[in-house]
């Protein structure tokens, strides 16, 4: 699909590289609860800290490699649509005249070398980055382009979270996978996190352009309505909470303290995609938040200090005993 015109400027190689969006590598930092589970859980004794330094580095180049494949094709079979976004309209790929035989070029290097590294890693990680790879096709290219299908697009999508869970706990754990009930978790929350980007993105095209810019902007948009993607923000993070819950009482029930952060933390973000202008809409964006970073790493230190903190007096909650009312007969 081209979408040059003798108007636009020819692309210069900053253009190119800026559709493969390495500020949005920051993302990756959802690889670290996959890292930290593993070493946590997992039973296979320690391992060296150069070796797993090394499988560490090797893992996040896989993830930078592909995703910024994955961001290629997307930006630039996006340019028609993002010319009728009020920010993204800004984007190199609706602002320059683009090659299509350097895009694809720039695609298969960089999902080419992906999948290379990651068979370094073993089968395990070499399939998750194939899947990887895989749906970010699924998502962006016709004749299925999940993304201009409602509600389609958002569990689609949302894989690449339990996905880069996999890319943290096989670079560290190779031949164990983890619990099905945390990955289930991470794709309800990434869920959540895309589907409320997308509230704040309907709000934002409904304010400059009205309800006709919807559709122009991207099919799926005129399905959607905004109590549907907010109803569907609900539900998605009640899957977390059910999925989290599963595994909290399965494997360790001390977490259950870290709950009530973890529910200030959804809050606070669909709070902020009901903002004008808010940050959810470009994720990127949410690493000058100081206050969810804040909030995340306090949740993520509680998880690392109730790991080796017993609390007997909640193992009363998983038991099934009623409870006796003394001095009543």
């Amino acid at each position: 699909m081209s979408v040059t015109n003798h108007a636009q400027p020819a692309a210069g190689i900053t253009d190119y590289i800026a559709i493969a969006r390495p500020d949005h590598w920051i993302k990756h930092v959802l690889i670290i609860p996959g890292v930290a589970f593993a070493l946590i859980m997992s039973q296979t004794g320690p391992i060296e800290l150069a070796t797993l330094a090394e499988r560490l580095i090797i893992c996040l180049f896989v993830a930078m490699a592909l995703s910024s494949a994955n961001y290629t094709i997307n930006e630039w079979l996006d340019a028609p649509f993002d010319a009728m976004h009020p920010t993204k309209r800004a984007r190199p790929a609706v602002q320059t005249a683009m090659s299509p035989t350097i895009v694809l070029a720039q695609y298969v290097v960089l999902t080419t070398v992906g999948i290379w590294a990651a068979n370094r890693l073993g089968y395990a990680f070499a399939s998750t980055a194939t899947v990887f790879a895989v749906f970010g096709v699924i998502y962006n290219v016709r004749p299925i382009r999940a993304k201009d299908r409602a509600f389609v697009d958002v569990i689609v999508e949302s894989l690449n979270n339990p996905l880069r869970f996999l890319f943290g706990w096989f670079a560290v754990v190779p031949s164990i996978a983890p619990p099905v009930s945390i990955l289930l978790a991470y794709w309800f929350g990434g869920a959540f996190l895309m589907a409320a980007k997308r509230v704040s993105e309907h709000r934002a095209i409904v304010e400059v352009g009205g309800t006709a810019n919807l559709a122009a902007y991207r099919p799926s948009f005129a399905v959607y309505t905004h109590s549907s993607l907010v109803t569907s923000c609900l539900v998605y993070a009640q899957g977390f909470a059910f999925m989290m819950a599963i595994f909290l009482l399965k494997y360790r029930i001390e977490y259950l303290v870290v709950v009530p952060m973890l529910i200030a933390l959804f809050a606070a973000y669909m709070r902020l995609a009901l903002t004008p202008d808010s940050a959810a809409a470009r994720p990127e964006e949410l690493m000058r938040q100081p206050a969810m970073l804040i909030a995340a790493a306090v949740t993520m230190a509680l998880f690392g200090v109730l790991t080796f903190v017993d609390l007997p007096w909640l193992n009363s909650l998983t038991s099934s005993d009623l409870i006796r009312l003394g001095g009543i007969r």
